[in-house]
């Protein structure tokens, strides 16, 4: 049987992140017709309000209500680390699933764990469009695979930093997607308290209507990209809020 390949591939530490992060662009891009991969470095254990497995089980629901597929590394919550093995292993699944445009976690460093996925991301990026793997030690993971160039690799803001603020390369309008978004975040009551309302999940939708505010829209979702971006035709542009 021939292998699955993706438009999309999400690249995040812990199951949430993608939701949390870009989970209305996930959405959004899932309605258009793309096929989006989020991978999990780990499964998020230890759960703050749940048992083994049970956070697993809300990370597939959630993507599910988001339209994308989902499968989960066996890296180590809180103890992710940048490190040349697991480089090569998130570069096997770029060129496995094929995809055209690659998302990661950009500028991270309040917690350990996002910090690591930028380097490991951007590192897998590159090392997946090389060839002469069964030339270089340590590469026979890569050695029996076909090399493959992403188009695009981009950066979603991490919502426990500070605010990009109007220091961004774009930004996606979820407005019509918002709600699949909070009903995706929604499945995590293993970390969040949902039924009583939760202040992180206040604080993050709180972030997307002020980036909104700045074009004009209920929510927005913020972005970076690796490289400066390129169009055909400017009239691609939606209209800004002052021009």
């Amino acid at each position: 049987m021939e292998q699955k390949t993706y438009d999309i591939l999400v690249f995040a530490a812990h199951p949430d992140d993608a939701e949390v992060q870009m989970g209305g662009t996930i959405a959004k891009m899932s309605d258009q017709g793309a096929r989006v991969l989020i991978v999990d470095f780990c499964n998020g254990e230890p759960a703050d309000y749940a048992e083994p497995g049970v956070r697993t089980q809300q990370a597939m629901h959630a993507a599910h209500i988001l339209g994308a597929d989902r499968i989960l590394l066996d890296e180590q919550d809180r103890l992710i680390q940048d490190t040349i093995a697991l480089r090569l292993k998130l570069a096997r699944l770029i060129r496995l699933y094929r995809p055209r445009i690659v998302f990661g976690t950009a500028e991270a460093t309040v917690h350990p764990d996002h910090t690591a996925v930028q380097p490991l991301v951007t590192a897998a990026v590159f090392y997946a469009r090389l060839q002469n793997w069964g030339q270089v030690p340590g590469g026979e993971l890569l050695a029996d695979s076909t090399p493959w160039v992403v188009e695009r690799l981009f950066f979603p803001h991490c919502k426990m930093e500070p605010l990009w603020g109007k220091d961004i390369d774009f930004a996606v309008d979820v407005s019509a997607t918002y709600e699949r978004k909070k009903r995706a975040l929604a499945e995590y009551q293993s970390i969040f308290h949902v039924e009583t309302g939760d202040q992180l999940l206040e604080l993050y939708e709180a972030e997307d209507q002020h980036m909104g505010h700045y074009f004009g829209v209920r929510h927005a979702e913020t972005f970076k990209a690796q490289s400066p971006l390129l169009v055909s035709d400017p009239t691609v542009f939606l209209p800004g809020l002052h021009g």
